[in-house]
């Protein structure tokens, strides 16, 4: 094996381990942004995890490079204790904690939004719901569908970007769908059993036509931008929806090696389909941390709110005791899916 060829399985992996340590110092730098403009005391900002390999002091923080690229943290005087010290986290009022808490994920969402934008522009044209063509022998264009409906729902899921339409059609686990499309200003519902198609042992609808796109403007990139960022965010919750009703078991998860994988995948694919993963992952990131789950931003979000209704601090001890339980099953979670991944790259 030459250099080369070496080269060229090691740079997708190498992007892809960047972009996830690059997610987490735009999530920990939303929290040290945030802490500075509450003046609260932030001890230490580091990139990656174990042992520092750079280090050095500044006004009040310490800045550390650490050795393995998988992490980082900012940590906050008097963040996961009470504190009397001066510029104390836990001395501010709970409008400028819970400000801190969020600033993260909202960092995250906000980079999503940058790639999606980026996504946008890398393409030729702007994409719409309206169907331009089909293929040889459509199985669609059988059951009625026609060049020009414009895609309104598929089974009962709102359609609005040509990321809906990928969505609803990955949902069916049959390749019978309900579609309703609006044909010369009138809605028609079509019932249209798609041929389907496996990939990586689940089955789904083989799409055969394609979308209409238009030409780019200003105001289209914009709104396609805000469009595809609302439709990547719905995924993961129509994903979050779909474990919990058991459609999908936790073996069917990935974990950071899976992530990798993927990532490293898109890479050598097409710079569109890198950012369309990319963007995912960190609107992923970004809301996974706001949901209320012990350990997450989102559950010490939750506790603040609690604070500013009831007027009284939930007990440091038991706070603590909350947060370690959810960190110990998130680790154990984290641990299962980890094996998981490794499972299926072999």
């Amino acid at each position: 094996m030459n250099l080369s060829s070496v080269w060229s399985t090691v740079y997708p992996i190498l992007i892809a381990i960047l972009f996830f340590e690059f997610i987490v110092i735009i999530h920990e730098g939303g929290h040290f942004v945030a802490a500075k403009l509450m003046k609260i005391k932030v001890n230490e900002f580091a990139i990656g995890m174990g042992p520092k390999i750079l280090s050095f002091k500044g006004k009040e923080t310490r800045y550390s490079l650490r050795l393995f690229p998988i992490g980082g943290f900012c940590a906050m005087e008097g963040e996961d204790e009470e504190s009397d010290k001066e510029g104390s986290f836990s001395s501010k009022r709970v409008g400028a904690r819970a400000f801190v808490v969020v600033a993260g994920a909202i960092m995250n969402l906000l980079l999503g939004v940058v790639i999606v934008l980026c996504m946008v522009c890398n393409q030729n044209l702007v994409g719409t719901t309206t169907v331009a063509k089909f293929a040889d022998d459509a199985v669609s264009s059988s059951y009625g569908l026609q060049a020009g409906d414009e895609i309104k729902a598929i089974d009962g899921m709102r359609v609005y970007t040509p990321t809906d339409v990928n969505t609803g059609f990955s949902r069916s686990s049959d390749g019978n769908v309900e579609m309703i499309v609006n044909r010369d200003g009138k809605d028609v519902t079509l019932n249209i059993s798609f041929d389907m198609e496996e990939y990586e042992g689940h089955q789904y609808i083989k799409m055969d036509f394609w979308l209409l796109g238009k030409e780019k403007t200003f105001t289209n990139v914009l709104s396609s931008t805000a469009g595809n960022f609302v439709s990547y965010a719905r995924m993961v919750f129509l994903s979050v929806h779909d474990i919990l009703v058991g459609k999908y078991g936790l073996s069917d998860l990935s974990g950071p090696v899976g992530a990798v994988s993927v990532v490293s995948d898109a890479v050598k694919t097409s710079i569109s389909s890198m950012l369309r993963i990319m963007a995912l992952l960190t609107i992923n990131v970004g809301l996974f941390n706001l949901f209320p789950i012990p350990a997450l931003d989102g559950w010490r979000f939750f506790v603040l709110l609690a604070e500013a209704v009831i007027k009284k601090k939930l007990p440091a001890k038991c706070e603590y005791i909350i947060n370690a339980v959810g960190l110990a099953l998130l680790l154990l979670l984290m641990f299962f899916v980890t094996f998981s991944d490794i499972k299926r790259l072999f």
